[in-house]
């Protein structure tokens, strides 16, 4: 069988490093291809870099099915679980992927709460499911039924942080960055150049000051972000007397509004998650 690779899956999850990768191809050639790789029909879905490898040095490998993919989303979020639960994953990588599956049950469950249509054919999946082959890819009963999304799956941003084990604070700031953060201040927190919460202060000013900060630099960003904090804070009357103490208390206090305000959007965030999940709630009982 020709293994098909998929530029969109290949993507979706981020590459490893080149010294992750070296290593990684260090153990193949010591010890081989010890997984095996998962496939959808035809398509890889996991195991890209040990294929890549196992090619480039005419290694053999091992390939398993995974019956349990009845769509495209099912892969992602399996993808999604699988990296998740992996240490060498980055705190904001972790975080984007656990929005992304919020992203993906929220549609799933807008989907079930819609009348029903008499198609029900599956157009995502990589082989023919009017006439399967005996025991190879068809979809079993047992799994089709599993894998129908309940109504109110919308995940809520407290689940979201214990399973990608964050804070919901965290998860809030990598919300702001994954919507509005540029790609070059993205590729800084991924490289471990920029903190959470220097990227989501720098997130909030226009693309362009952004793109212009990233391509200055680490200090720049950093500056960024603190012009952006000193902007939020609300001045007040000098006191006789306390000038020695200006500098840390407005630094406190300007770091417990911005906290605040965190929590605020958090809640916000939450609020509206429950009423969407309130009307499809609603929707699947009218």
């Amino acid at each position: 069988m020709e293994i098909v690779v998929n530029e969109e899956l290949k993507a979706y999850i981020d590459p490893l490093t080149e010294e992750e990768h070296e290593a990684l191809e260090r153990s193949i050639l010591a010890e081989g291809c010890r997984d095996a790789l998962v496939l959808w029909g035809d398509v890889l879905v996991d195991g890209h870099n040990r294929y890549g490898i196992c090619r480039k040095h005419g290694l053999p490998f091992q390939t398993v099915q995974n019956p349990r993919f009845q769509s495209i989303d099912d892969v992602y979020l399996w993808m999604i679980d699988q990296h998740l639960g992996r240490r060498s994953v980055s705190d904001f990588q972790r975080g984007v992927l656990a929005l992304r599956k919020r992203e993906i049950l929220a549609e799933r469950a807008a989907a079930a709460a819609a009348p029903a249509t008499a198609d029900t054919g599956n157009d995502d999946a990589p082989w023919d499911t009017s006439a399967p082959e005996p025991g190879a890819h068809a979809p079993q009963p047992a799994v089709a039924a599993a894998a129908k999304p309940a109504p109110g799956a919308r995940k809520q941003r407290g689940e979201i942080a214990r399973e990608a084990r964050l804070s919901t604070a965290q998860v809030g700031l990598i919300e702001t960055i994954h919507k509005q953060a540029a790609p070059e201040v993205v590729a800084a927190v991924k490289s471990g150049t920029l903190s959470l919460n220097a990227a989501a202060a720098v997130a909030t000013l226009p693309e362009d000051e952004q793109r212009a900060a990233a391509l200055a630099g680490k200090s720049e960003l950093k500056e960024a972000a603190k012009r952006v904090r000193e902007s939020r804070r609300k001045p007040r009357e000098p006191r006789e007397g306390d000038e020695g103490e200006t500098s840390a208390l407005d630094a406190a206090l300007a770091d417990q509004v911005l906290a605040l305000r965190q929590r605020v959007a958090e809640l916000t965030a939450e609020n509206e998650s429950l009423r969407e999940q309130l009307a499809l709630l609603q929707a699947a009982a009218a």
